[in-house]
């Protein structure tokens, strides 16, 4: 039996090392997760730590590695949300912005259409009434032409505006082809909000992904609750600067038309009637900070873009002295009177607001309002005992699956069967490794993927051994019994091994949620154990026999 090459040897053991060092964290999980928090919320700091974060991040050494395995939703616990996603209030929002450019586009052709108006109408639809129908060809030309082309593949050559007329109205509404493409826009728009929001406040893992046309479901391990998640994600989380019209006692004031009455978060039994088209948006936010007002009490910081600085910038050269109200979801939060032009785009809001508030309020605004309501159709909270006893229950049957396979092997090979208990033990290790080190998340299906992985990984040794057998029989010496039962078993081992990663690959391609996190796992497992059977395995056989060289053994 030719011996591996001594540069092989030190990379069979450098890897098994590694994996081996690396899996440790998993099996000091709580205390490895203190210390990654507090290491993490010290670098946020700037290095200064408090004495909790000290103790935390003395729990584990530095010198060790402390990378770990995330753990699922359905291990840890947590909330689970369906939403779905209202993509006609996106129709609705870009029909009322129309309406001012379509007013200056018919204010030049006057003398031809007469007064224009706008008429009541359906959400999503804009219905203009022009006094003389006899202007209205060209006022159907001028409205057709603030439409673009649709940008997608299937809408090329399309009009994003379908304008129709119906005696003296012009009726306008969004195509076909766009709204098929604002509903494809307005679904990612939401999903990267989302994420966006979720991972600003420091979550692990969490799993945001689509379903279906208009859904998107949302699990996030270690959270509180279901409704903390809600709140975290903001239904609207909507902020538009309007101008106040006036200011009343009376929930039931009538409002007027194209005119909102909300209420005040400061001012108990206040309410405000306000323009319902903002002067300026929550879009052209581009950044928003917690701070602390003149008072010292906690406000939040903001600052709009070129476009959005220009707009207020204009609106209050032209207000002041005139009230002006910041809402957000429905509720003015503040009113001050302008007292000044405000040039730059930069304003500070202020309210009867907690520390953590305005943090939250701030994370809400910077990642950017969502498009569109949602509708929460499931909620689901996973408390950390089911999560627990989840993992208790992996656990015993990792344990009692190893266990069995490593009674069968030494029951069936003796001391070869002892070696590949061995090299199995490594190959679990490496799998923990890798999961650590990539940072995926391992959930129930995952643990079934390991367990299964066990099974599969002695399939290997198993061929290797019966080809030792079988060279014995034949009165082969022992040396090349070892040799020719690695390399002939070698062919049978990597065909049985490509079909099942062949496997593990379609099923995370084509699957979703568990199945991926079944495929991810056994997908590894097959690689590692490919590792450890054919190499891992020989090492030790050539390593004991070089120190104990016997003259015959048996398999």
């Amino acid at each position: 039996m030719s011996s591996t090459a001594l540069w092989k040897r030190g990379l069979i053991l450098m890897i098994c090392a590694w994996g081996i060092l690396a899996a440790v964290p998993n099996l000091f999980y709580t205390r490895v997760e203190q210390h990654n928090d507090a290491a993490a919320a010290i670098a946020a700091a700037g290095g200064t730590a408090t004495p909790d974060q000290a103790a935390a991040l003395a729990e584990w050494p530095g010198v060790l590695p402390s990378a770990l395995m995330n753990l699922g939703l359905d291990l840890r616990g947590g909330a689970h949300l369906l939403a779905e996603v209202r993509v006609e209030d996106v129709y609705k929002s870009r029909i009322d912005a129309l309406w001012p450019e379509v007013r200056d586009a018919l204010r030049g052709l006057r003398d031809q259409v007469g007064n224009v108006r706008r008429a009541p109408s359906p959400e999503g639809v804009l219905r203009v009434t022009i006094e003389n129908p006899a202007g209205m060809a060209a006022a159907l030309e001028a409205v057709r032409g603030l439409g673009s082309s649709v940008v997608t593949l299937t809408g090329v050559g399309q009009s994003t505006l379908d304008v129709t007329s119906q005696d003296s109205d012009i009726i306008v509404q969004l195509s076909e082809a766009e709204k098929r493409a604002t509903d494809e826009r307005t679904i990612q728009q939401s999903l990267e909000i989302i994420r966006r929001r979720v991972d600003q406040a420091g979550t692990r893992e969490p799993t945001i992904q689509r379903q279906g046309q208009d859904r998107i479901l949302i699990q996030v391990p270690g959270i509180g609750s279901a409704q903390e998640l809600k709140d975290l994600i903001g239904t609207t989380a909507k902020l538009t600067f309007n101008a106040v019209v006036s200011r009343t006692t009376d929930a039931g004031a009538k409002p007027g038309p194209r005119n909102l009455l909300l209420p005040s978060v400061d001012e108990k039994g206040v309410y405000y009637i306000v323009e319902e088209s903002p002067v300026v948006s929550g879009e052209d936010l581009v950044d928003a900070q917690p701070s602390f007002d003149q008072n010292n009490k906690p406000s939040v910081s903001f600052r709009f873009d070129t476009t959005g600085a220009r707009k207020f910038g204009d609106y209050t050269a032209a207000n002041i002295g005139a009230p002006f109200a910041i809402v957000l979801d429905n509720e003015v939060i503040s009113a001050p009177v302008i007292q000044s032009h405000i040039p730059g785009g930069s304003g500070i809001i202020t309210g009867s607001f907690t520390v953590e508030e305005s943090t939250n309020l701030a994370i809400l605004l910077r990642a950017g309002a969502l498009p569109a309501e949602m509708n929460f159709l499931e909620e689901r909270t996973i408390g950390p005992e089911l999560g627990q006893d989840s993992i208790d229950a992996g656990k015993a049957a990792g344990l009692v699956g190893m266990v069995a396979v490593a009674v069968y092997m030494i029951a069936s090979y003796g001391w070869f069967g002892m070696m590949a208990n061995i090299a199995l033990t490594i190959n679990i290790a490496l799998i923990m490794a890798v999961l650590s080190t990539i940072g995926a998340t391992l959930t129930l299906p995952g643990i079934a993927g390991i367990v299964l992985t066990m099974g599969m990984a002695v399939d290997a040794n198993v061929l290797i051994y019966e080809r030792m057998r079988e060279e014995l029989r034949d009165g082969g010496n022992p040396r090349r019994a070892i040799e020719m039962g690695f390399e002939r078993a070698f062919s049978a081992i990597m065909d049985s091994n490509v079909t099942g990663l062949l496997t593990a690959v379609i099923m995370f391609w084509l699957g979703s949620g568990p199945v991926r996190g079944f495929a991810v796992t056994l997908g590894l497992g097959i690689l590692t154990s490919m590792f450890t059977a054919v190499y891992v395995t020989r090492f030790i056989v050539e390593l004991w026999f070089d120190l104990r060289r016997p003259k015959a053994i048996v398999v």
